[in-house]
């Protein structure tokens, strides 16, 4: 398998993904903006749904396929997504203005034709959404292809989410990132969990990220403290352009917002050392040292009174002060002379 060159940004450690998902409304022109305005927000990447409504769901009025208890209350699934779904035909146009635009353009695929299309397109990540994590059929085709899996868990328990690794790596694809999602739409602050992204780290040995429903940036900014190497949250337009989507989406405004908190995070983080920047070790020039108080001639004690730990720093370290009180000065001192033995 070849190594992962995509979920990446040089200056970074958060790979961060624009979904567009239904926010395009229908139109290419608006799906076009989009990207265009999600490379205006500092974002990594655009992602894609790749799906139809025959290829997601069946067109049945039973119940099992009118939606209960979401935002979409009452509406058949088939509808939805006969509304919200990205046309195929659109996607080659999509994908080249992504690269002409300069981010990654990936996509979620809810079928193996789904893969194959977006294998003619060069898809370069392939993303598992929250309610397909169980379709280990799925998962198998898209890492067969040897790309970056990136995989949601709004729905997944720990053998769901243990099984879809497990496909992944039987495939012959280890370059895994699980994200912590919350299937809300907007999902409420306080079902974030974010602290489990620290656990499927150490319990499957995975990169991790977030795949946020939350309104605002609390999330993915503790997100990115606890170690998210993916954000993802939904990207749209403008949000009186409607949609299934667009009262859990940001807009260019809000997600920028987000991605320049995200980065400031990133630098507040900061690495692992003990070396000092050029700045801190100038401020070193104000810590304490060792400085004659008072006038001491040669031969007279030294006391506690006569030298002294004081700011600046040039003099001689404080911890020698304990062996320097009570012996014999070997010349003379002047008040505000650096102490030294």
């Amino acid at each position: 398998m070849k190594k992962d060159t995509t979920i990446s940004n040089k200056n970074s450690n958060v790979f961060i993904i624009a979904e567009l998902s239904a926010n395009h409304n229908g139109s290419l022109k608006t799906a076009i903006e989009t990207i265009r305005a999600a490379k205006r927000t500092g974002a990594d990447a655009i992602k894609l749904q790749t799906y139809t409504a025959d290829t997601i769901t069946l067109d049945s009025d039973k119940g099992d396929f009118v939606i209960k208890g979401t935002i979409w209350e009452g509406r058949k699934l088939y509808e939805l997504y006969q509304e919200a779904f990205t046309p195929w035909e659109w996607h080659a146009e999509l994908f080249q203005t992504a690269k002409e635009e300069g981010l990654v353009c990936f996509s979620s695929p809810f079928d193996n034709t789904a893969v194959d299309l977006l294998e003619s397109l060069d898809n370069p990540i392939y993303k598992i959404a929250s309610f397909e994590i169980t379709d280990v059929n799925l998962i198998a085709y898209a890492a067969s292809k040897g790309k970056p899996m990136i995989m949601s868990t709004g729905i997944a328990e720990y053998e769901d989410i243990k099984l879809a690794i497990e496909t992944c790596r039987k495939a012959g694809n280890n370059d895994i990132t699980i994200l912590k999602c919350t299937s809300s739409y907007p999902a409420p602050i306080d079902e974030a969990n974010l602290v489990m992204m620290q656990r499927f780290a150490k319990d499957f040995n995975v990169k991790v990220g977030l795949s946020d429903h939350t309104l605002g940036n609390t999330v993915p900014l503790v997100a990115t403290a606890l170690g998210a190497t993916v954000i993802e949250k939904h990207f749209i337009l403008d949000k009186s352009i409607g949609g299934p989507d667009a009262s859990f989406s940001l807009d260019e405004k809000e997600f920028t917002e987000m991605v320049t908190a995200v980065r400031e995070a990133e630098k507040a983080l900061g690495k692992e050392s003990y070396e000092l920047t050029q700045k801190q070790k100038a401020g070193k020039d104000f810590s304490r040292s060792l400085y004659v108080a008072e006038d001491i001639k040669e031969g007279e004690f030294i006391t506690e009174k006569n030298v002294r730990s004081v700011r600046p720093g040039f003099g001689l370290h404080p911890k020698y002060l304990p062996e320097v009180l009570g012996k014999k000065a070997t010349q003379n001192f002047n008040k505000g002379d650096r102490f030294s033995i």
